[in-house]
């Protein structure tokens, strides 16, 4: 089954399909006031559900039993607390769940979507559930060599195992809501640091589409 996660009038809800083209249909819906579901699947099989709860754009986890059915009550595990998280607004928004090595990393972005300034940070943590401590260096994708606002994306793996972070940016800063679709590498280095840079028509080798014979396995 294919599960399709989307926000409409500011609740969260689920359409369930036999392809990953349709047709869907509508079979829950989960939440008031909630934004950016991303469900998440341990490598134990466990299922969790994180969003953002609104008012005050507040990171929220919920154990699943199936990406149907919610388990136990949700929890708070980040809020805006850094001065890069409110210089536009105070928001943590746009959660997404890598795992790497034992460690949870929870990439999020930052202050308001319209704003210049959106970028992207992480969290770690041992537990999916938290407690999560924001990394030092965030935020680790921002503005800067005419990358305006890069934020809210999502993680995939190419053909050769190399992550990539399929996000937005503002197009000319003009118009906030006016934003185009970007794709640029994560890594992780020798220390478990995540590393990331938001780019702007700088050419570089696109995601791999088939295997590379002298590819190395996914390095998490």
């Amino acid at each position: 089954k294919f599960y399709l996660y989307y926000t409409v009038n500011k609740r969260i809800g689920v359409a369930v399909a036999d392809r990953p083209d349709g047709p869907f249909e509508d079979r829950a819906t989960f939440y008031h006031n909630a934004i950016d579901a991303h469900l998440f699947r341990d490598d134990t099989g466990r299922l969790y559900l994180y969003y953002v709860q609104l008012p005050g754009f507040r990171i929220q986890v919920q154990r699943m039993k199936t990406p149907l059915e919610r388990e136990g009550e949700p929890a708070e595990i980040l809020r805006p607390t850094e001065p890069w998280e409110k210089i536009r607004g105070a928001v943590t928004e746009g959660p997404w769940m890598l795992k790497h090595k034992g460690v949870y990393y929870l990439l999020y972005s930052g202050t308001g979507a319209d704003s210049l300034d959106y970028a992207v940070g992480y969290a770690t943590s041992d537990n999916p559930v938290g407690p999560f401590k924001k990394h030092s260096g965030n935020p680790i994708m921002h503005r800067g060599d005419g990358a305006l606002g890069p934020g809210h994306g999502c993680v995939v793996d190419d053909a050769d195992g190399r992550m990539w972070f399929v996000y937005h940016q503002q197009k000319d800063g003009t118009q906030p809501w006016n934003r185009f679709l970007c794709i640029d590498p994560l890594h992780f280095d020798e220390n478990g640091v995540l590393h990331g840079k938001a780019t702007r028509g700088e050419p570089q080798a696109a995601p791999a589409a088939l295997r590379s014979k002298q590819a190395a396995p996914a390095p998490y």
